[in-house]
């Protein structure tokens, strides 16, 4: 799964890595500690008018809220725990099995926490992230919902919402059996889930919106092509131990990403 994650990217820097152009009046957050419900970025086509009634496809960077609501849910509190989306799943679930087939978007990071058990069951956090220090983008989903307690064209009366795809972590003994990358193992390791991260070719595709008078496209198909080149993508990446100060959401700062003291003990997740 993908619990806790760092976003601390400029605008320009967000808006040139992805290729994108910044939604109007665009407000990003920097943090080291973002947290399910935070206001987090995601990147998304779709397509607006052009001259002389025509359209045209744009990529933009939008500001949604981490955990997806549903446009039927009855409240925003719907989202709390839709903060990921299982790829065996997600086209099944009532909550998501909407926005696969046509609002999918791609969530930016620069790393994602995890926390793997040690002895004595002890959790310690892990940073993920890729070795380069380029930017991951996710495979996302979003969706619009309307708050009906608030009149129409009232600030706030539609909430952009957003949930990150996972899949199964690698096996590490298939993975080490096969002389693949160690870092997979590790991934394995650390979770039994995996953020699904998308190579620019499966983003492209990924975010390829359907034309109002084109047939939607085959929603499975995609899935199963970003899971496919989930792994390969994620053997760019690099684990380090972490402090435990990430684990309470009120600590937020580079200082995170530290390595922990000798002998530290993390505090309550969440």
């Amino acid at each position: 799964m993908c619990g806790r994650y760092v976003m601390a990217k400029t605008t320009a820097d967000l808006v040139a890595e992805a290729e994108a152009e910044a939604e109007a009046n665009l407000e990003l957050r920097t943090s080291w500690n973002v947290a399910p419900t935070s206001d987090v970025p995601v990147v998304l086509e779709r397509f607006v008018p052009g001259p002389q009634g025509s359209r045209r496809r744009v990529r933009q960077v939008h500001v949604a809220r981490w955990g997806l609501v549903p446009g039927w849910a009855k409240d925003a509190s719907a989202g709390v725990r839709a903060f990921n989306a299982r790829s065996e799943t997600v086209l099944e679930k009532p909550t998501f099995r909407d926005a696969v087939v046509s609002r999918r978007c791609a969530v930016p990071v620069q790393g994602y926490y995890e926390w793997k058990t040690g002895p004595g069951k002890t959790k310690r956090p892990c940073y993920v992230q890729r070795a380069d220090g380029a930017l991951t983008f996710f495979a996302g989903l979003y969706e619009w919902w309307r708050d009906p307690s608030k009149a129409p064209g009232e600030a706030g009366s539609w909430l952009l919402s957003t949930s990150i795809l996972t899949t199964a972590a690698p096996d590490p003994v298939d993975i080490r059996t096969a002389g693949q990358p160690d870092v997979l193992a590790e991934l394995g390791e650390l979770h039994d889930r995996l953020p699904v991260p998308l190579n620019r070719e499966d983003m492209a595709a990924w975010l390829d919106p359907a034309a109002p008078d084109a047939a939607a496209p085959d929603a499975a198909a995609l899935v199963r092509r970003v899971v496919t080149g989930a792994h390969g993508e994620a053997a760019r990446w690099t684990l380090s131990e972490v402090g435990p100060a990430v684990g309470n959401v009120r600590n937020d700062g580079p200082e995170l990403l530290a390595a922990p003291a000798p002998e530290a003990t993390e505090p309550a997740l969440f």
